[in-house]
């Protein structure tokens, strides 16, 4: 049976890169409890956060199983496989890749251990001094090619790495993993486990979400408070930050490997989690309205109907029109059944676009001023089809609003951000913007606004991604990125440092110039856009 490859998804614009999901990782210790099965469940409803590949991992107290494989939650498992993995404990991982690349020996859970106990381990987040554990490695075990565990099978990710740390014989896990953990730096949120026992831990900073829940006989952990809803468990409180959290048989205990500094990914409330969750007290819905409702007031204008990008921009959709006493309306209709296939699409389907994702409601927009509010923009290439699909309907006037300011900066604590070549916010101004997507007029909400809609300290949120200031500094000698311990199919034999930065946007580059562009070797994309490596990340650390 072909099952997907994690490597299309709905939005078919060549070259497009948006703010791409984080991980979701799930927990549970519950004897007596189809844990699998309660896994499957909870990875269902972190699906959004990662679309790549799934896996599931139970211990029965003799043994541990890891079955995994790319594409969605219902496409890896079913029924006749989590009936053989039975047990009292599991971990289940939906991926979205943002160290190492989306391929099966990626897939989490990873697996490790010695010759008495066995470790799985799934992972939310990234960490930022890879390079760092992976000599560590190399110094404790040789040549890593022949490494015993995953590293040697060609697992290029950092949760393998971390996976060979925690694989000590001499000393029990919760003993390793209280060594280990303060080593890591970055952002990371670890469901983990051997044959008996679940373990949690977050970095010091909480960068990415993690929960704990209580069923009647057990405990669950997950990424997002809506995962422990949909499996029946309480949600007790969050892991805090520089936390490890133990359960067993015992019943469960906790450990500070750090002292906390919250730094909350504010994205997470703009866009990456559920509507439904609850993040630091604060729903997320209830966050997007009240973004909506700042942009109306920093941003106003006449116009007859508010319509959000599905299904992100819907909330401060809502937002605005309360805000701003402008109707609320549907005007985009979005294919409710799309998912990863492994059917590739013709350059004709490619041409289309956006249109298999959505289509304009044409006859609640024809003659109509619009405000269209979605949740960010990264390179434009959404925006600009969006506008010109309402044009093309019959809309009067598209006004554009952001439930976000302008994404500056990549992010390296695990959201797969266009690189900074990439962001157009880097080297164009808002009316630029306006005019490279072909609005009437353009609106970002301020910082301080969106920052405000959290209910959040200042001082707790990361907004590096807008503002540059990242909370744990990244590696002076650039040693970062996705594809870090991967061959890259572009020429690195110069140096970032001997380069200029590459061009943001092509506004005015013609075919022939794009065309010239690639034939040269440089990576662009239909726009003439250049992607290449030394403009983006790695540019990111050597121009700020």
């Amino acid at each position: 049976m072909a099952r997907g490859d994690g490597r299309l998804t709905h939005d078919l614009l060549p070259g497009e890169k948006g703010p791409q999901d984080a991980c979701g990782v799930f927990g549970v210790w519950a004897p007596g409890e189809d844990v699998a099965k309660l896994a499957y469940f909870g990875l269902y409803a972190l699906q959004h956060r990662g679309q790549e590949s799934a896996g599931i991992a139970t211990g029965d107290g003799q043994k541990v199983l890891v079955y995994k494989d790319m594409g969605l939650v219902s496409q890896v498992f079913n029924e006749s496989a989590l009936q053989s993995m039975t047990g009292h404990v599991a971990i289940g991982h939906c991926r979205y890749s943002t160290t190492g690349g989306s391929t099966w020996e990626n897939a989490q859970p990873t697996l490790g251990g010695t010759d008495t106990t066995t470790v799985a381990l799934a992972h939310n987040g990234n960490l930022i001094n890879s390079a760092e554990l992976r000599e560590l490695i190399a110094a404790r075990h040789g040549e890593l090619d022949r490494h015993p565990g995953e590293i040697g099978r060609g697992n290029t990710t950092d949760t393998a790495l971390v996976t060979a740390l925690l694989s000590d014989p001499d000393r029990s896990l919760e003993a390793v993993a209280l060594d280990v953990l303060p080593r890591l730096r970055g952002a990371f949120c670890f469901v983990f486990m051997d044959e008996h026992t679940l373990y949690a831990a977050r970095d010091p900073h909480g960068i990415r979400p993690l929960a704990l829940g209580r069923l009647d006989r057990g405990w669950v952990v997950a990424s997002e408070t809506a995962a422990l809803q949909t499996v029946g468990a309480a949600v007790i409180r969050e892991i805090e930050p520089g936390e490890l959290v133990v359960i067993d048989e015992d019943g469960l205990r906790s450990h500070h490997f750090a002292t906390p500094e919250p730094k909350g990914c504010v994205f997470e409330y703009v866009y990456l989690a559920r509507p439904d969750a609850v993040i630091n007290q604060r729903v997320v819905h209830e966050a997007r309205v009240a973004m909506g409702a700042r942009l109306a007031a920093e941003h106003p204008v006449e116009a007859d109907l508010v319509i959000g990008v599905p299904d992100s921009g819907v909330p401060a959709a809502v937002g605005y029109a309360q805000g701003s006493g402008i109707p609320f309306g549907q005007g985009f209709v979005k294919n409710a059944y799309v998912g990863r296939t492994f059917i590739q699409p013709s350059q004709t389907l490619r041409q289309l676009g956006i249109r298999l994702k959505l289509n304009p409601l044409a006859h609640t927009i024809k003659g109509k001023r619009l405000v269209v509010v979605d949740d960010s923009i990264v390179r434009g290439n959404t925006q600009r089809a969006q506008v010109r699909m309402l044009r093309e309907a019959g809309a009067a006037e598209v006004h554009v609003r952001i439930s976000s300011p302008p994404v500056h900066w990549p992010c390296f604590y695990g959201i797969d951000f266009a690189t900074r070549a990439e962001l157009i916010a880097t080297g164009l101004g808002v009316e630029e913007i306006r005019a490279s997507i072909g609005a009437d007029s353009l609106g970002y909400i301020s910082l301080e606004g969106m920052i405000e809609a959290t209910e959040q300290s200042a001082d707790r949120l990361c907004t590096a991604c807008f503002t540059g200031s990242y909370p744990v500094a990244l590696p002076e000698d650039g040693r970062i990125g996705k594809h870090l311990f991967e061959p890259l199919p572009i020429d690195l034999s110069h140096s970032a440092r001997d380069v200029d930065p590459a061009p943001v946007l092509g506004l005015g580059t013609t075919p022939a110039e794009a065309a010239s562009r690639r034939a040269s070797g440089i990576r662009v994309d239909v726009e003439g856009v250049s992607y290449g490596v030394d403009g983006g990340a790695q540019n990111a650390l050597l121009h700020p």
